[in-house]
């Protein structure tokens, strides 16, 4: 790597951590080009040339999320012995980066992402193949292998992350569950909606 390709990475994970900080501390209306130069230490135009734009700024932030997440998924997968131990990792997994990194699951799960993801579903799930494969080739061979449900693929992980998503956004916004009680109430009830 040439070192003005380091500097541009530097530049970029500044950007996108600063960015992340200014989210915990005030959501959207802290996502500035103002705030984030500031915290940055870096120029409007640094900005502009890596991102193009403010929301090209927010959609690199939930992109590197996201694909933290998907790989954290995907690695617990590999570790898992059978069907039922991957989709008790898959809830667990999720929940743990859930409390680890709030700030960055609250924005994985706003407003703006889902509607960046019901506009943009086919070209995110292209920018994350290479974390999505390996989850949808587990699947694959668990229920060919009569571990999992004779279900389609989209459908099992629809009824695997539907209620983990759902448990996040209460956990997020509300604050009403726990998520220590919830984990393996849900870890059962999710494997026996996927069970052969």
């Amino acid at each position: 790597m040439s070192p003005k390709q380091q500097r541009g990475e530097e530049t970029v994970a500044r950007v996108l951590d600063a960015a992340l900080e200014l989210y915990a501390q005030s959501g959207e209306a802290g996502l500035t080009l103002g705030a984030i130069t500031q915290a940055g230490g870096v120029s409007a135009g640094s900005i502009y040339h890596h991102f193009g734009s403010l929301h090209g700024v927010t959609t690199a932030l939930a992109m590197r999320w996201l694909g933290r997440l998907l790989g954290e998924l995907a690695a617990a997968l590999e570790r898992a012995d059978d069907a039922r131990t991957g989709i008790h990792a898959i809830v667990r997994t999720y929940l743990d980066f859930v409390r680890a990194h709030p700030a960055a699951a609250r924005l994985l799960h706003s407003a703006r992402a889902d509607h960046e993801g019901m506009a943009h579903a086919k070209a995110i799930r292209d920018s994350q193949e290479a974390r999505l494969s390996p989850i949808a080739a587990w699947i694959d061979a668990r229920r060919e292998a009569g571990e999992l449900a004779a279900l389609p693929t989209p459908v099992i992980e629809s009824l695997v992350l539907g209620p983990v998503v759902g448990a996040a956004r209460r956990w997020l916004s509300v604050g009403d569950i726990d998520l220590d009680e919830t984990t393996p109430a849900l870890q059962e009830h999710i494997w026996r909606s996927v069970a052969p």
